[in-house]
């Protein structure tokens, strides 16, 4: 008997795997229509608002001009190929928008992430409820606020007559009020800080979830083998951590480019342009800019930076792929 089942197997060898492999049927259908239902409305909304949109890269490679609605400015307007490219890189103006908003990126994703990781880890290692719920409220509080009150406070703080030169001066580190906002050397420290405290609190958020999920029978393994508190975080909680971390990491590594607008805007200013412009404003000076107008070059370099953010992606995924850490496909 078992002879013949295991020769059935051999001579059909895909018969066993038709037979466990899931299967859609109407029945099926009917028993999870709830979830397609909800599952539909998110992949209508992506295509209409992510994928239908993108028809718009075709101005990239036209001599865009409006006319009375976008479908016959379109199909009106007049092919120039790859020359808004090449005058893309060829002014000498954007390899330094580039420079600046890769480098306020990669600062904002370094310190960013290391400091949602601490202030998680220590926020868990808090033994208080009520007082571990204050410090949470109050972390989170910031990342509702709207950047233009972020930028009015941090505007408010490092004028010549702030709270920063103020206490500076009280304390004889400074002897006159210096001009923060006008250095160039202090621009992307100042954007990267803001960053910080206004998104630490709600970037902790995923690493306290994910903390949760650790199982308290590798604390109690480490207590009973003489671990102290901050043993237990280097040995147990941040490997338990980093699979988080990784797939974090590889998804916010393609927003590196996407270094920010608002901030950048209101606190720059023309003792700091070098320094403060990015590939956004860069796309708001051409673009919108009733001087300019060109939709064409605006387009052109938001196709550079997606195709840029994805490069980032996809190359970030094959070293983890490499490394044999989690990835992300």
């Amino acid at each position: 008997m078992e002879n013949s089942i295991s020769e059935s197997k051999v001579k059909n060898p895909k018969k066993e795997i038709d037979i466990n492999k899931p299967k859609f049927t109407v029945k099926e259908f009917k028993r999870q229509w709830v979830l397609v239902a909800i599952s539909a409305v998110y992949v209508i909304y992506g295509i209409i608002f992510y994928y239908l949109p993108l028809v718009g890269w075709i101005m990239a490679f036209q001599k865009f001009v409006y006319r009375d609605n976008i479908i016959q400015a379109i199909t009106g307007s007049k092919w120039v190929g790859l020359d808004k490219f090449k005058f893309l890189f060829s002014n000498n103006k954007f390899p330094i928008v580039i420079r600046n908003t890769f480098a306020m990126g990669t600062l904002n994703l370094i310190f960013s992430t290391i400091a949602a990781i601490v202030f998680a880890i220590l926020l868990n290692e808090v033994r208080n409820k009520y007082f571990k719920k204050s410090i949470q409220t109050i972390s989170y509080m910031p990342h509702f606020l709207s950047w233009i009150i972020v930028v009015a406070i941090v505007h408010d703080a490092l004028t010549s007559t702030g709270i920063v030169n103020d206490l500076l001066m009280r304390v004889g580190i400074l002897k006159q009020p210096y001009a923060f906002l006008g250095d160039p050397k202090l621009f992307w420290g100042i954007v990267t800080f803001s960053n910080l405290w206004k998104e630490t609190g709600w970037n902790a958020i995923i690493y306290l979830a994910a903390i949760t999920s650790i199982d308290p029978c590798l604390y109690e393994s480490a207590s009973i083998d003489g671990a102290g508190r901050f043993q237990k975080m280097r040995y147990v909680t941040l490997p338990g951590l980093r699979p988080t971390i990784m797939i974090l990491l590889l998804m916010n590594v393609g927003n590196v480019l996407n270094a920010g607008f608002e901030l950048q805007y209101l606190l720059g200013n023309g003792l700091v342009q070098n320094v403060s412009r990015t590939i956004d404003i860069y796309v708001l000076d051409w673009a919108l800019d009733a001087k300019n107008m060109d939709y064409s070059l605006g387009t052109a370099a938001g196709i550079f930076k997606t195709v840029v953010s994805m490069t980032f992606i996809v190359g970030a995924n094959y070293i983890a792929k490499r490394k044999g850490d989690d990835r992300l496909f």
